[in-house]
């Protein structure tokens, strides 16, 4: 006798279409009414708009900006979700609750704050500054601002996985002779880069469109430490609309091609991960080595 499976959710029908009806409202009619008025402009006043020379020094402080900050967020990240898995220590359940304070956090109130403690006169820019380190009002305090803000999304894609390694399996790898370092770079870091790379893409996606936090500590001197989500608010303030949504199409083709290129990165990493041999295995081989 067929066993006829039961679904939790009857209806696949009904909820795949409730589905896509959801996605269409709220991602794909923005983004289709988004690119249809760009579609007013030509393609030469498309490249005349994102080629001029303000535009281009916008593109490169928000991208650059960016990188660097998930980047510092999958290093630092990593370290801060490793402890919080893995060690017991006085005060853990107030540190894990702060790494959510960015999210909880109006972006506004988090530009404010870090304006006044990296201004020359604020508690850590008067001790910076004399030293040759100025971050308010500089490229330099945009990523500071884009750190804080996307630090919780590395952090919470890289604890689950953490939590998966058993710690047996470092056990093993050190009991077979393995050093600190081969455990990590064999046996750990090719479990968790995966997800590493999962957490820098959501940081690199959401430092790319911040805002709020920016705008108080970056200066938002053209040229200078100018983004492009203040250059198209710019444009909207001069009731320059083609040329806002022109800069927002263009950023937007930018983010897809980046975010395609490290989502087809994980695909692989992740491909290549799921057909290695056993992390018990590669203890073995990891302490082989050290002989």
């Amino acid at each position: 006798m067929s066993v006829k499976s039961r679904r939790v959710l009857p209806g696949f029908g009904l909820a795949l279409g409730y589905t896509l009806v959801y996605l269409s409202l709220l991602i794909l009619l923005p983004l289709g009414g988004l690119i249809l008025k760009a579609a007013e402009l030509s393609f030469a006043q498309i490249l005349d708009i994102a080629l001029g020379e303000r535009t281009l020094a916008a593109f490169r402080v928000t991208f650059v900006s960016s990188l660097l900050a998930a980047g510092i967020n999958a290093v630092f990240g990593l370290v801060v979700a490793w402890i919080l898995v893995r060690y017991s220590f006085p005060g853990k359940r107030l540190v894990d609750a702060l790494v959510d304070l960015p999210f909880a956090l109006p972006t506004a109130v988090a530009g404010i704050t870090l304006a006044t403690l990296y201004a020359g006169n604020g508690w850590l820019g008067r001790y910076l500054e004399p030293l040759g380190f100025k971050v308010a009002y500089t490229p330099a305090g945009i990523v500071v601002a884009l750190t804080f803000i996307t630090l919780p999304f590395v952090v919470r894609t890289l604890q689950p996985v953490i939590e998966d390694i058993e710690t047996e399996v470092e056990e093993a790898a050190a009991s077979l002779g393995a050093s600190r370092g081969q455990t990590f770079v064999r046996i750990i870091f090719p479990a968790l880069f995966p997800a590493l790379l999962t957490g820098f893409a959501l940081a690199f996606a959401r430092a790319l469109g911040e805002f709020g936090s920016v705008i108080f500590i970056a200066g938002n001197l053209p040229l200078v430490s100018e983004i492009v989500p203040l250059l198209i608010i710019s444009k909207l303030e001069q009731y320059d609309v083609l040329g806002a949504t022109a800069l927002a199409v263009v950023m937007l083709a930018i983010s897809f091609m980046l975010l395609l290129a490290i989502n087809l990165l994980q695909w692989w990493t992740a491909n290549r991960h799921h057909n290695a041999e056993p992390l018990e295995a590669a203890a073995g081989r990891a302490s082989g080595d050290e002989r």
